[in-house]
């Protein structure tokens, strides 16, 4: 019985190669040349047996590092579970509802006004209205702005809901309005025009500034944020000049009033002399008024 080994196997499972042709004349040049044809024709032959003895032996290499890889997964399983457990609880559950609702924390609205005069809507928080990506619901919400003559405005509340497309912000609770002058007002709800730089308002209002105090059913805002108009029943309570305060010069009439004014003065002159006249009473006539002389005391001699 003969056995045959690994390489006789190899060799005996590659093609028989042709004889070399015989070179004419034995020259070394022929000899050569077959040589190499022989050793490209062995090379050729023997590829599919080279790689697969490549294959055979990664595969002896790989397969028992996963088979070690794998014990000591086993063996360390129970040191890793509670690892395991504390991340997976680290992550936070979702909310689907908060998933559908946008939700910010200090949102910032910046634009510029119809005559190119920047404002500014911020809040505390916002989300979303549902099916409106227009609305924010805001909380705590302030609008700065600035009026024609550069002064600035500042409007907070409690709460309020921003129309970004249009720049409309309604706000509602504790409504307080401020102005660079130091004029502040208070009610409970107001609507105010970014864009346009007007506000207003229907519940009561009341306030106070440089000039006085005021109460009202209401304001609005306009002229781009230089008149503000007190609307409904409304008292005011104006200041006194300060003792001691320089009075300054009422300002001039303009020249067509100052002449229109010189003219109905003249013209109305004559009559109110004449009226002074017939104002003036007459002096009493005794005659005509039938009363009698005075009788004097006679005197009698003792």
């Amino acid at each position: 019985m003969r056995l045959a080994t690994r390489g006789s196997a190899q060799r005996a499972q590659r093609p028989e190669l042709p004889p070399s042709p015989p070179v004419a004349g034995g020259s070394a040049a022929g000899w050569l040349a077959a040589a190499r044809a022989a050793r490209a024709a062995r090379t050729l032959g023997g590829l599919p047996n080279d790689r697969h003895s490549r294959r055979v032996a990664l595969l002896k290499r790989v397969l028992p590092a996963i088979g070690v890889a794998l014990l000591l997964l086993v063996a360390m399983w129970p040191r890793l579970a509670p690892l395991w457990e504390r991340i997976r609880l680290s992550f936070p559950a979702i909310d689907l509802r908060d998933a559908r609702d946008l939700q910010m924390i200090n949102p910032r609205y910046a634009g510029i006004d119809r005559v190119g005069r920047p404002f500014l809507v911020t809040a505390a928080s916002g989300r979303q209205v549902p099916d409106r990506q227009d609305l924010m619901s805001l909380q705590a919400p302030r609008a700065d702005v600035k009026t024609q003559g550069g002064a600035v405005i500042v409007v907070s509340a409690m709460r309020g809901v921003y129309q970004s497309q249009v720049a409309l912000l309604d706000l509602f609770g504790d409504v307080t309005l401020v102005h660079q002058n130091g004029t502040r007002f208070l009610s409970q709800t107001a609507r105010v025009n970014a864009a346009g730089n007007t506000a207003e308002g229907s519940d009561p209002v009341a306030g106070h500034g440089p000039s006085g105090e005021i109460a009202a059913q209401g304001f609005r805002i306009l002229d781009r944020g230089d008149t503000i108009l007190f609307t409904g029943k409304s008292d005011m309570r104006l200041k006194g000049a300060k003792p001691g305060a320089a009075k300054s010069a009422p300002a001039a009439l303009p020249a067509p009033i100052a002449l229109v004014a010189a003219r109905v003065e003249a013209e109305a002159r004559p009559l109110l002399a004449a009226d002074r006249r017939a104002a003036k009473p007459k002096a009493a006539d005794p005659k005509a008024a039938g009363a009698s002389a005075p009788i004097k005391p006679v005197r009698k001699n003792p």
